[in-house]
């Protein structure tokens, strides 16, 4: 093996990372010599630890004052070319293209004609178990999470789910934790697009691509647009109910309050948008591992999912843009302290 003076970094190291076009403060969690080239495991601080890589020295900086300036000048130049996107511009291609959803929509067709819409009917019926569990009273929700102890065979046996966000959107989840967390911003409430609206044009993309089709793929078109549809109302099932517990930042909850209060007969679909519906995709895979759904139609299931988050990386750059943010006013801070 290589002697350790090849590495830059310790175990244990306060260090600045590289994650995409900026810097971020993180922690050498492991240093080691792979094929004659030192790689770093990383921390980046503050992040969820699904976030820890293994990256390179070139993506690595020491923790100086002339590395820190460097951050803050990497930051400020991101912020000024978001300023500069033109707001309108959409990428190219009209209707959503899905190569691997068509693959699976086609053996779902061969299945038995029972198990249409299984997947998707049991991401909305899930969600909708736990809007009726939230609803029921402290004591009774107690008894029933107790009757309910999963036991440690069940766990073992559950499906490992895993949701697969694209690089682009990945980008879009770092910026939106930065602008909150770190620079302390509040995304533009109520959103313009909402997620209601988002499911909606989304929908719409799909009917365009079954008007399109020929007279003998119409049929089958037609009804993976309907899946679409029940898995969209599964989405939007699981966004208003996992939103105010576990989609928001500590930051942001007086926000949430307030809305609340100020839109109560309004569902949080209809208030909040693209930036909090990115994050729903991170938490979606623990979620769906809890749902009686046998391999195949979680696979059909998450070809469908799949299908929405390609949309959303498609649509990112109109739907989710620095310029949704602003900075807290001073009284915020003053609710949130209290």
């Amino acid at each position: 093996m290589p002697p350790k003076a090849q590495l830059k970094f310790s175990d244990g190291e306060k260090v600045l990372c590289f994650h995409g076009p900026l810097v971020y403060e993180a922690k050498c969690l492991k240093a080691e010599v792979r094929d004659k080239v030192p790689k770093y495991f990383i921390h980046y601080n503050g992040w969820n630890k699904s976030w820890d890589e293994w990256v390179d020295d070139t993506r690595v900086l020491k923790y100086t004052e002339a590395n820190l300036k460097k951050q803050k000048e990497l930051q400020q130049q991101q912020n000024a070319s978001r300023k500069k996107r033109r707001s309108g511009e959409r990428p190219a291609g009209g209707a959503l293209t899905a190569t691997s959803a068509t693959t699976t929509a086609a053996t779902a067709d061969k299945q038995d004609k029972s198990k249409k819409g299984t997947a998707a009917c049991a991401a909305t019926a899930a969600a909708t178990t736990a809007t009726e569990v939230s609803a029921e009273p402290a004591r009774k929700r107690r008894r029933l999470e107790q009757s309910q102890v999963e036991s440690e065979e069940s766990y073992s046996n559950r499906i490992e789910i895993k949701v697969t966000v694209p690089d682009a959107l990945k980008h879009c989840l770092v910026d939106d934790w930065d602008l909150i967390v770190r620079q302390k911003q509040l995304v533009e409430l109520p959103a313009k697009p909402t997620v209601e609206m988002i499911l909606s044009d989304f929908l719409q993309s799909r009917s365009r691509g079954s008007s399109s089709a020929s007279s003998a793929a119409a049929s089958t078109v037609s009804e993976r647009a309907a899946a679409s549809s029940e898995v969209c109302d599964g989405i939007r099932e699981y966004f208003n109910v996992l939103l105010g517990t576990q989609l928001l930042y500590k930051f942001e909850r007086p926000q949430y309050a307030e809305l609340v209060q100020k839109h109560p007969d309004k569902s949080m679909a209809q208030i909040y948008g693209a930036e909090h519906l990115l994050r729903l995709f991170v938490r979606l895979g623990s979620v769906l591992a809890y749902t009686p759904l046998d391999s195949g139609s979680m696979s059909i299931l998450l070809g469908h999912i799949n299908n929405f988050l390609r949309y959303l990386s498609r649509q990112s750059s109109s739907l989710i843009s620095a310029d949704n943010y602003h900075p807290a006013p001073p009284e915020y801070y003053r609710r949130q302290a209290t």
